[in-house]
């Protein structure tokens, strides 16, 4: 029976288990509380048929290489995948960018060498490198519900983004079928963070919130941080090797389908859309 080992069972990588139990998976997680275990963490792993981590680096060093990488890469699992960001790639002044683009030069250096850890741990390995991620309970819907969204000044700043039950079926969608590597998850239609804001004050029919700059809005650290990066990102690589569709090919259809259950009372922390250091 296909079993999956789940590293890290935050908001993403728990749709994910969710999709394989719904296909006849067992399932286990091993928190980061239970990452010291080792004779129960080498024993979940020899039994994964498949391994699946999201666990984000923990100061300039990915917490689930530096431990268990050895028995990772010594496993016989038939697939295993870890969930990136396309935060690798840095500012691109909104040119696209595919898999084979240069990384390491951004703000997340030790996403990028995590990233690079493990696209050379095993021969099964599949690396996703996720942008922006939104889904229920975790949308720019929320927040403008809660009356915490922003709108920036800052013309020309576009991002990618991804639903997260996209993120769920491209992973399934790798496990069915095409070869290990480094993938590209993200929908049809980089926008602006403004449109996307905009699209989601239009689906609530509520008023559009101040447009300011970034020291107006008083942005975090981790906001400003955020908009200083500009980049569009292609998914031609799954659609290709996967044969896998965004069920959502842009933000107004994600934001569509989740307008009818967004719950002001629920808002998002984000600065724009969780990217998976967030999840």
């Amino acid at each position: 029976m296909a079993h999956l080992l789940v590293f890290g069972p935050g908001y993403t990588a728990s749709h994910i288990m969710a999709a394989a139990q719904a296909r006849g998976f067992t399932a286990e997680t091993i928190t980061r509380a239970g990452f010291t275990n080792d004779d129960a963490v080498l024993a979940a792993i020899g039994r994964a048929t498949h391994i699946l981590s999201s666990v984000p680096p923990d100061g300039d060093q990915d917490p689930v290489l530096a431990r268990y990488g050895l028995a990772v890469a010594a496993c016989r699992a038939e697939w295993i995948g870890y969930l990136s960001s396309t935060g690798v790639y840095g500012d691109t002044a909104g040119a696209w960018v595919d898999e084979s683009a240069p990384t390491g030069a951004g703000r997340r250096t030790a996403r990028s060498a995590a990233d690079s850890g493990w696209a050379a741990l095993h021969p099964e390995i599949r690396v996703f490198r996720l942008p922006g991620i939104y889904g229920p309970g975790r949308s720019p819907l929320d927040r403008v519900a809660a009356g915490t969204a922003h709108r920036i000044d800052l013309p020309g700043q576009v991002f990618s983004r991804i639903h997260v039950d996209d993120i769920a079926g491209g992973v399934m969608a790798s496990i069915d079928r095409g070869p290990p590597g480094i993938y590209n998850v993200a929908d049809d239609r980089p926008a602006s963070q403004n449109s996307v804001i905009e699209t989601a004050c239009a689906l609530l029919s509520l008023p559009l919130p101040p447009l300011r700059t970034p020291d107006e809005a008083g942005l975090s650290l981790a906001a400003r941080a955020f908009y200083s990066e500009n980049r569009r990102v292609a998914n031609g690589k799954m659609k290709r090797l996967l044969h896998w569709q965004p069920i959502y090919p842009d933000h107004e259809a994600g934001l569509r389908a989740l307008s009818a259950t967004t719950s002001p009372a629920r808002a998002s922390s984000d600065p724009a859309m969780a990217e998976p250091d967030q999840r």
